[in-house]
């Protein structure tokens, strides 16, 4: 078995390396991305609409859609790997999961945002950057 991993010796520094600007770009983006949150926005039962007015029957906003969502499946690939290698692997589920669209995912949300002490910690930092917390 030692000399499988000898011969794969690249491949495994790859998958650390993958793992390790994973975790790097959890840590700048997971703040930036709270503190954009509305303060409201989980305050419904049903998603707000941001951009009422956008036309979304054109082919770059339907490229960007595809683009965004195959973005999500990489991030959530990627976290179901490092669930089994050293690396941020929930976290990095849950942020390809935010960038994907299916249905019951505002649902999903609210349900993560209210677990444990998800929200008092979320709202704990947002007070701190001097941003309103987030209401449920």
């Amino acid at each position: 078995m030692f000399e499988w991993f000898q011969t794969y010796e690249t491949i495994f520094y790859w998958i650390a390396g993958g793992s390790l600007a994973a975790f790097a770009a959890t840590l700048a983006i997971i703040p930036w991305l709270v503190l954009r949150i509305p303060a409201n926005y989980f305050r419904s039962r049903k998603r707000n609409v941001i951009c009422s007015d956008c036309n979304r029957s054109t082919p770059v906003w339907l490229l960007l859609r595809i683009i965004k969502n195959a973005a999500g499946l990489v991030f959530v690939t990627a976290g179901i790997v490092m669930l089994f290698t050293p690396g941020q692997g929930l976290l990095t589920i849950i942020i390809g999961l935010g960038l994907m669209n299916f249905p019951g995912k505002f649902r999903l949300e609210r349900w993560l945002i209210s677990k444990g002490p998800t929200l008092k910690i979320i709202n704990r930092y947002r007070l701190r950057r001097g941003k309103p917390p987030l209401l449920l």
